[in-house]
């Protein structure tokens, strides 16, 4: 099974962060365990139970689910590869995922992250609140993509960073992520202060934007936001940076930057935005 669980994979047509995700979940817990080890045709849906019940020990009813959709995706491939007559999945049921809300912080909480966080990324917790902006987004968000006269930030990249490989520009999360989002004040004021304490300046980084191109290049980019050294933010490195402002600002441990936009769909919400609208601005 884990031997044509590689080759489903290496023929999946997924950008680098989803193909390194789905690595992860086979490796960590499909071909270790004799599940892995199994020949295709002998996987029952026992095998799939017994799965289930072992992997629920450790994983979150969420993660649980994701797996179990990897999982089941695989064996629906293998069916119509005619690997297999029937998926061992079917009529398998999962542990019930809780429902629960997103947290949502407060202005004050707002304004305490982007003091809390080093002042060279401060800005950063005013475009997610105040633009719905992503965090791969934020960072790898050029200065030529920002117009002070319209009040508007293109969205057409992203910083995409894979472990082993070096931070690079790739396109949007999707299709519909690519638009172009209004600033309010609070975002413009804090990203015009930025740019005047941090001028950016010329680095080189790979540019995969377009999928078309079968080579990539390397061009100068002028980030709005990188490290002391001037590299990419890595999520790693931004990890590091979040843990401390958000205990400052009193945010639930385990919550990242994507609180953020949460934040700013209520501000969308309260202003009367119709829900169509603001799923097009969170696209």
């Amino acid at each position: 099974m884990r031997e044509y669980a590689a080759l489903y994979r290496r023929d999946l047509l997924h950008r680098n962060s989803t193909a390194e995700r789905l690595d992860r979940v086979f490796r960590l817990h499909v071909d270790p365990l004799p599940l892995g080890r199994l020949p295709m045709a002998l996987v029952r849906p026992s095998h799939m139970r017994a799965w289930v019940k072992d992997r629920s020990q450790t994983l979150a009813p969420s993660t649980l689910a994701v797996a179990w959709s990897n999982l089941t995706s695989m064996f629906n491939a293998a069916v119509i590869d005619r690997v297999i007559g029937v998926s061992p999945c079917a009529g398998v049921k999962l542990p019930g995922v809780p429902r629960h809300s997103h947290y949502i912080p407060t202005a004050e909480q707002v304004h305490t992250l982007a003091a809390a966080l080093p002042q060279r990324y401060s800005a950063i917790a005013y475009l997610a609140a105040g633009c719905g902006l992503r965090g791969a987004e934020i960072t790898g968000l050029e200065l030529e993509a920002v117009d002070f006269r319209q009040r508007e930030i293109d969205v057409s990249q992203q910083l995409v960073c894979v472990t082993g490989v070096e931070p690079y520009l790739g396109p949007p999360k999707t299709r519909g992520s690519a638009r172009t989002v209004e600033m309010p004040a609070v975002a413009i004021a804090a990203l015009a202060h930025h740019i005047e304490q941090y001028p950016p300046s010329e680095a080189e980084i790979w540019d995969r934007t377009d999928p078309s191109q079968q080579r990539h290049h390397s061009r100068k980019a002028r980030l709005l936001f990188v490290t002391i050294g001037g590299r990419p933010i890595h999520r790693a490195t931004w990890a590091q940076l979040w843990a401390p402002a958000a205990r400052r600002a009193r945010i639930p441990h385990g919550v990242g930057l994507h609180c953020l936009r949460h934040y700013f769909a209520t501000l969308l919400k309260r202003r009367g935005v119709a829900s169509n609208a603001t799923s097009r601005r969170l696209a």
